[in-house]
C-alpha cells in the first residue's frame, strides 16, 4: 500500500514539475509577444495553467520577466490559487 502511495506522489511531483516549466515558458512567450505587439496568449489560458498546478512557474515567470506584475488579479490571483491548491493537497494527504 505504501509503495502505491509513494508511486502516486512521484507521478504528481513529475506532473507539477512539467506544468510549472510549461507555465514559466508560456509567461516568457506572452511577454516576448507583447514586446513585439504580436498576437497574445489569453489571460484565461495563463490562469488555467496556474489552476492546473503551474502556480510556482506562473509566479516565477511573472516576476522574472516583469510580466503581468502590475495587474492586481495576477499579483493576487496566482498566489491565491497556489495557496488553495497547497491546502487542498495537504488536506487530502493527511486526512
Amino acid at each position: 500500500m505504501r509503495e502505491i502511495v509513494n508511486e502516486n506522489i512521484k507521478i504528481i511531483l513529475i506532473y507539477l514539475l512539467i506544468i510549472n516549466i510549461i507555465t514559466f515558458f508560456v509567461m516568457w512567450l506572452d511577454k516576448h509577444k507583447a514586446k513585439r505587439a504580436n498576437w497574445r496568449i489569453p489571460e484565461k489560458t495563463l490562469f488555467t495553467l496556474v489552476f492546473l498546478g503551474g502556480g510556482i512557474g506562473g509566479i516565477a515567470g511573472m516576476y522574472t520577466f516583469r510580466h503581468k506584475n502590475r495587474k492586481i488579479r495576477f499579483v493576487i490571483g496566482f498566489p491565491m490559487i497556489l495557496i488553495i491548491e497547497i491546502i487542498i493537497f495537504l488536506c487530502l494527504y493527511f486526512i
